[in-house]
């Protein structure tokens, strides 16, 4: 999918035409998904970009992509350009005692009191 999405749309409630922005990207995820997986593929992964344009565009992660349409939309943008691949996705096998990336950021172990 590489398309640009108008928010400002005559005669439209914006508040519905991004929500119904936010529903076509997930439904085409979705669709995505259940395609058949080819032989020694584990998932479906996909390749994303974002940007106020084509040209100005930059890789993402896929969870970002509606939080980055949020913020796009609070800032006032007229339109927005998303593109999502699909390509195959192998699992690998994480080493023992390695924390995946997300907690690596969140973990803190000085406060644990949660005493009233």
């Amino acid at each position: 999918m590489r398309k640009t999405f108008k928010l400002q749309i005559e005669g439209k409630n914006p508040d519905r035409v991004l929500e119904a922005h936010k529903h076509e990207i997930r439904k085409y995820v979705k669709r995505q998904r259940r395609v058949p997986l080819p032989a020694g593929v584990d998932f479906w992964d996909f390749d994303c970009k974002f940007g106020s344009a084509e040209e100005s565009a930059e890789a993402v992660h896929l969870a970002e992509i509606i939080t980055r349409i949020d913020a796009a939309v609070a800032e006032g943008a007229e339109q927005f350009f998303v593109e999502l691949v699909a390509k195959d996705g192998i699992r690998r096998v994480r080493p023992a005692g390695e924390l995946p990336a997300h907690q690596h950021d969140s973990f803190d172990e000085g406060d644990d009191d949660l005493t009233p």
